[in-house]
């Protein structure tokens, strides 16, 4: 992983990679962090040709939840094309495993609490609305923490606490 680390640090010199115990990429200070513990495992350099695609595509904010899905599909797609600038293959069931980890966490923030139907962001875009049984929930804004959703209802309906779910 050190060569492809020199690789990319020579052909994109206006990145810099830090070593550090993830892969992510920071638009805030055009830094690719990758995890050197990680050594000569392929998905490694797989993630980090994902990471320097976000940062190759200017990825640096979203606003409602699928743009996030759409930011990786194509950072993923891009990481392909890198990837055979360097005689690297990128498993496209391990592309297919990340995504999933996505569609998964934006599945679970958009059920709705009070009847189960799936959902659409609202224009508000920290909130869901249900168009079967019109409830309004607030998701977190994190993409890193379990998809808490708390329900706000009318006066009418019931009223939900707190839920938690996997």
């Amino acid at each position: 992983m050190n060569d492809l680390v020199s690789t990319l640090a020579a052909t994109y010199p206006k990145l810099k990679f830090v070593a550090a115990e993830s892969f992510y990429w920071c638009p805030e200070t055009s830094e690719v962090f990758y995890d050197q513990n990680r050594g000569e495992d392929a998905t490694a350099g797989w993630s980090l040709l994902h990471e320097t695609s976000h940062a190759l595509l200017g990825h640096s904010s979203y606003e409602a939840d699928i743009e996030l899905l759409h930011l990786e599909v194509a950072a993923w797609s891009h990481a392909v094309k890198i990837a055979s600038m360097y005689g690297v293959a990128i498993d496209n069931d391990y592309i297919q495993d990340c995504l999933d980890t996505y569609r998964d966490w934006l599945y679970r923030r958009s059920v709705c609490p009070g009847c189960g139907t799936q959902c659409l962001q609202a224009d508000e875009t920290s909130h869901y609305r249900c168009y079967n049984c019109h409830t309004r929930w607030h998701v977190s804004p994190s993409r890193f923490c379990r998809a808490y959703r708390r329900a706000e209802h009318k006066a009418s309906a019931p009223v939900f606490a707190l839920q938690h779910y996997r």
